[in-house]
């Protein structure tokens, strides 16, 4: 296990700790150039191949069920235990630890579909409670449901599965990035931001239907029969080794741009349910649809990544806490070098 963990860490150090340490060096566009070129090129190109080349097992199928159920659970864990830590902030004689922008809600409007209004700028009221706040609400939601499983997932989790598996690696990560990212991720920002973006129905969904890694995870599995020239399928698989460090260099330049330190202790409770009680629940239900090792294994590895970068993306288009989704990444990628090696000691 410990070269299997050598070979996944290598890669994860060097590259996302390069980032850290050249940011100052590189253009301030850098960063956003990189991950449009990962999202629209990258990424695709790295689904698109294994696509084709991965032996998909027969069961395979049942990975967007898991990530569903993933989706469900984690969204219900993620709202009881913010629901448990406002009665207890309730009850509690001491005020609150940090100053809250005032949200123009009554206490009854604390429940999982509450919504707020636009806030007064630069109003806060030291005695409110901290999690009386709907953007902070949110952000709590978006950080301990949604999970990296494009840029870290695809990068790190293939070296730890065996190859014959690794399509659910692949299933795992377009089923999170529609029903997740693009879907729940986007209606819970849209609920509890504090201006909403106003878009159609018809516009979220050309949103989910143009994610360019999906048409590429498509025509992946429509070309799979066919036989590519040879410096083709040589170019697909040399470009893997160019875009997982360009994908781990840009979760280091990112890292590098969080300012959210201040909201590390708000991160911790969405942090754990990201990286530890979300992939105990996947490993339940992997264990009830009689799933062997390996299956369980990656799609244990897929549900515990870091709280994915998308939610700054929606922190910034519908104004949320983004201090607290920017500490969950933190906090949630430094704990992946600790859980890795617990995954693969239990479920290998």
């Amino acid at each position: 296990m410990s070269e299997t963990l050598l070979h996944a860490y290598w890669p994860l150090i060097f590259w996302t700790g390069l980032g850290l340490l050249s940011f100052s060096l590189l253009p301030d566009s850098l960063p956003r150039l990189l991950g449009r070129g990962l999202y629209w090129v990258g990424v695709p190109v790295q689904i698109f191949t294994l696509a084709r080349q991965t032996n998909f097992a027969a069961q395979v199928g049942l990975a967007p069920l898991v990530v569903g159920l993933a989706l469900i659970g984690g969204i219900g864990l993620a709202w009881s235990t913010l629901q448990l830590m406002q009665w207890v902030e309730g009850r509690s004689p001491l005020p609150a630890a940090a100053a809250t922008p005032i949200a123009p809600e009554s206490a009854g409007e604390l429940g999982l579909f509450a919504s707020t209004g636009a806030l007064a700028p630069g109003s806060t009221d030291p005695a409110s409670p901290v999690w009386a706040d709907s953007a902070r609400r949110g952000s709590f939601l978006i950080a301990a449901t949604l999970g990296n499983t494009g840029f870290v997932g695809l990068a790190i989790a293939p070296s730890l599965v065996a190859e014959p598996y690794q399509g659910w690696l692949v299933f795992y990560s377009i089923t999170q990035n529609v029903l997740g990212t693009y879907g729940l991720g986007v209606w819970l920002a849209s609920v509890y931001g504090r201006s909403h973006g106003g878009k159609r129905w018809w516009v979220h969904l050309r949103d989910v239907l143009t994610v360019p890694s999906l048409w590429a995870f498509g025509l992946g599995m429509l070309t799979r029969a066919m036989a590519l020239p040879s410096f083709v399928d040589f170019a697909l698989h040399a470009s893997l080794w160019v875009i997982i460090p360009c994908a781990l260099l840009l979760m280091g330049l990112r890292l590098r741009q969080i300012h959210g330190w201040r909201s590390l202790r708000l991160a911790i409770a969405p942090a754990l349910l990201r990286v530890l009680v979300l992939p105990v629940g996947v490993a339940g239900v992997a264990a009830m649809l009689g799933l062997s090792s390996e299956p369980r294994l990656a799609l244990v590895l897929m549900s515990g990544m870091p709280t994915a970068f998308a939610g700054l993306i929606l922190g910034e288009e519908y104004d949320l806490d983004r201090e607290l989704i920017a500490s969950s990444i933190v906090l949630t990628t430094a704990a992946l070098l600790l859980t890795l090696p617990l995954w693969l000691l239990i479920f290998s």
